[in-house]
């Protein structure tokens, strides 16, 4: 038996797992929120009971040791080197990494490369990496990257019409996130329809405040929405998803704003909370919505539409569709969202909902009725469990 953590790093924030491995039992697991405040909320889970304290928390590395004295305090572990490995979640791979890594110098400074593709998600991996070294100095550690998933896609879907060279020289294309989730969620749903992954056609959908949908075609990712970075795609929170390019620099002149000024706009200002006016957050926008707020409920069908038209060019490239996998904050917990994508696709591709079964929130499920042509399924995703396997599976 191996303990393993599986960690994902945040700008402010670090979550963890701790697994006895290869059982999967999930030992502990928790969280350190607003890391750089005075009043940061440290979450532990002991004995299946959150057990939670505010307390200042300076910086990444006071989080880690914070974590890794609880779990001796607690009795979880006698001994922090019953830890064997950590892995991390990465979200900016690049075309580095098409597999999770054990890590090494060059593989830290391939990630610090690609900060740049993902500012506000590759600088915190490697702070919580660097961490927990300096603390489990006899533990090993491997990075898995959310682009890894999306290595599989070909060169006609990842390459952008552009000059060539901006692809050879500089790594434009399309990459794509959420891999490990789309991974997990399509792996788990072909066990559910009891056929090899193989032999499977899957769209799953990653909806939360940040989107993407994904097209797995025999267990390979085909196609992704999420693009050279993650603003790319369909509409999410505050993000703005797919525009006319031509925005950008027109918006620009008029507003007066430098271009460091206009990417804050797309990533932070726009999306459901740009539209509605509201809030980013899809409880507070269908709330909003049913108090008869029109930008609120306008918001939302554009969320909805924007989900629809990918999921059908993706059925069409495909040529054809076994299930489609909702998961993700909004995929797991808003059932009005998930019917009103599910309606909107009865017609071509006989998603016929199951309205009783619809209304769980965050647990495995069947959407759909016995007739419906193409099952939809509500999964849990847990990155965390995909860190730890492949994990595991590098150390040994």
């Amino acid at each position: 038996m191996s303990k393993i953590i599986a960690v994902n790093a945040g700008s402010s924030s670090l979550k963890f797992q701790l697994y006895e491995m290869p059982k999967e039992t999930v030992l502990t697991s928790g969280i350190v929120e607003r890391i750089g405040f005075e009043d940061a909320v440290f979450t532990i889970k002991v004995d299946g009971e959150k057990v939670s304290k505010t307390l200042p928390v300076k910086d990444h590395t006071v989080a880690v040791n914070l974590l890794l004295e609880a779990l001796v305090e607690h009795n979880i572990v006698a001994d922090l080197n019953e830890i064997v490995a950590a892995g991390h979640r990465v979200v900016h791979g690049g075309e580095y990494f098409s597999k999770s890594v054990l890590v090494d110098d060059d593989v830290v400074k391939k990630v610090d490369e690609l900060c740049e593709l993902a500012p506000l998600h590759n600088p915190g991996a490697l702070v919580g990496y660097r961490a927990f070294k300096a603390s489990l100095p006899n533990s090993k550690h491997v990075f898995t990257f959310d682009t890894a998933f999306h290595q599989t896609m070909e060169a006609d879907t990842y390459i952008y019409p552009l000059p060539y060279e901006w692809y050879t020289e500089h790594k434009v294309r399309r990459y794509g996130m959420h891999g490990t989730s789309h991974q997990y969620v399509s792996q788990r749903c072909a066990e559910l329809l009891n056929k090899d992954l193989k032999d499977t056609k899957i769209i799953t959908l990653h909806l939360g405040g940040g989107a993407s949908i994904t097209a797995v075609d025999g267990g390979k990712s085909i196609n992704t929405s999420m693009g050279f970075t993650p603003l790319g795609g369909i509409m999410m929170g505050t993000r703005c998803g797919d525009i006319d390019p031509a925005i950008v620099p027109f918006m620009e002149e008029q507003l007066g704003v430098s271009p460091k000024e206009m990417d804050t706009i797309l990533n932070k200002q726009s999306g459901l909370l740009g539209v509605s006016g509201v809030s980013s957050d899809g409880r507070d926008i269908e709330k909003a919505s049913d108090e008869g707020n029109e930008r609120a409920k306008l918001a939302m069908s554009i969320f909805v539409n924007r989900v629809v038209q990918t999921v059908g060019s993706y059925y069409v490239q495909m040529g054809g569709l076994d299930a489609i996998v909702f998961t993700a904050g909004i995929g797991e917990n808003d059932f009005k969202t998930r019917e009103r994508v599910m309606r909107k696709l009865e017609a071509t591709l006989g998603t016929e909902v199951d309205t009783d079964a619809n209304k769980v929130r965050g647990e495995e499920q069947l959407l759909t009725t016995a007739d419906s042509k193409v099952s939809v399924y509500l999964i849990p995703t847990n990155e965390e469990v995909m860190i730890a396997r492949d994990t595991f599976a590098i150390v040994g």
